[in-house]
């Protein structure tokens, strides 16, 4: 059920942001394949505009469904924002102010707030 969820969400939230042009893929990836308290992330090729997320599977969850498919929305949201400011330059020093501004833009995108 997740796999086919994130599957379903991408091509909206590509379109959302005008991503439509890349070829993007989503793999559920176990926790310990993933960065240490990460839910995800993504890699992408600007010239062959490919991009790879990897979104947390349900190994990494408690039992609660609805809580597992939110967290896997913003994830998938959070790296597509990612790959939508990946033309702008940032310094190692820049970094943490752009996961906040990448937060924030993913909490407003889909109206939550952390």
């Amino acid at each position: 059920m997740a796999n086919r969820y994130v599957h379903d969400i991408l091509p909206y939230w590509q379109r959302r942001l005008q991503l439509q042009d890349w070829n993007i893929y989503v793999l559920l990836s176990r926790p310990e394949d993933l960065r240490p308290g990460t839910l995800g992330n993504i890699h992408w090729d600007a010239e062959k505009k490919s991009a790879t997320i990897r979104v947390m599977d349900a190994s990494g969850y408690a039992p609660d469904v609805t809580a597992m498919l939110k967290d896997m929305q913003v994830t998938v949201v959070h790296e597509l924002v990612h790959l939508e400011l990946a033309s702008l330059p940032v310094s190692d020093a820049d970094r943490s102010n752009q996961e906040f501004a990448i937060d924030h833009l993913t909490d407003a995108l889909l109206g939550t707030e952390h």
